[in-house]
């Protein structure tokens, strides 16, 4: 009798601390389970290619893995890296020309309305008009050189981190404003201890979108300005029918923006706390 009731008192004593232990590694088993259905996801869809390529749906669309191999030896031979010494510089400089005047111009346009008033509409449209139907025009004012690749960069980024700012700093909440302005708060104050840190986390969104919208850009400008960089190894290798290195070619620019948002979204969550993504 005195061992049973012994047992349960150490049962009850130790119930507490598995049930920390269970909730502490719930977030484990949970990001686990999240990883195995993006292995899952991947198998499906490379599965499915690696099928429609040996069917074959179309002799333009290789399996998998010729891409695979063809990604390899483009890699092997230094291809990708020459292709890629021509495409990033213009892409970094268009990039950070977005990211410095890009943002100041959203806050900017949040914070006074006569910027607003002027800059607004021409922005609404550029998201909206048809880029490639406007990139080409810039070789009648620049040229095939590198300043019209930057100048597609630009168009393509600078409302997507503009409009992002501009909503950020117009959604600061009203009541933290008041509570500012009743604590006697300078206008400076307001603009550096509520508004900026309000709209922070809406502004680097915008940066995400905006580098993004750069690699579009980019891959655009060196297919319909200017042959050179990774457009040139897309082009050339589709005029061939050497379609596995024009897939390939194609896989390695969705790679590398793919590792470059993961790594700016990995800074946005260590900066500003849990960033919703898919899955999750």
């Amino acid at each position: 009798m005195l061992a049973d009731v012994n047992q349960r008192a150490h049962v009850q004593v130790l119930g507490p601390e598995l049930e920390q232990n269970a909730l502490v590694d719930l977030p484990r088993v949970r990001s686990v389970g999240i990883i195995w259905w993006r292995i899952l996801s991947f198998v499906l869809v490379f599965g499915a290619w690696e099928v429609a390529g040996r069917a074959p749906v179309s002799l333009a669309f290789p399996p998998f893995s010729a891409v695979a191999a063809a990604l390899v030896g483009l890699t092997l031979d230094g291809e990708l890296l020459r292709a890629y010494s021509d495409t990033l510089p213009p892409l970094l400089i268009g990039i950070s020309l977005v990211s410095i005047g890009g943002v100041a111009a959203g806050i900017a346009m949040g914070l006074l309305r006569p910027v607003e008033w002027l800059f607004y509409p021409l922005l609404v449209v550029m998201q909206t008009a048809p880029m490639a139907a406007i990139i080409p025009l810039i070789t009648q004012f620049y040229g095939v050189g590198a300043a019209a690749k930057v100048l597609a960069v630009v168009i393509v980024s600078m409302p997507l981190v503009v409009l992002n700012s501009y909503k950020g700093i117009r959604d600061t909440s009203t009541s933290l404003l008041e509570m500012c302005r009743s604590f006697m708060g300078s206008k400076w104050q307001e603009i550096t201890k509520i508004i900026l840190p309000s709209a922070s986390a809406m502004i680097f969104a915008g940066l995400r979108l905006s580098i993004s919208g750069g690699f579009i850009g980019i891959v655009l400008a060196e297919l319909l300005i200017t042959p050179t960089g990774i457009g040139d190894v897309i082009s050339y290798n589709s005029s061939i029918s050497h379609y596995a290195e024009m897939y390939a070619a194609i896989v390695s620019i969705v790679l590398l923006a793919t590792f470059t948002l993961t790594l700016l979204q990995r800074l946005e969550r260590r900066l500003f706390g849990a960033v919703p993504t898919f899955g999750q």
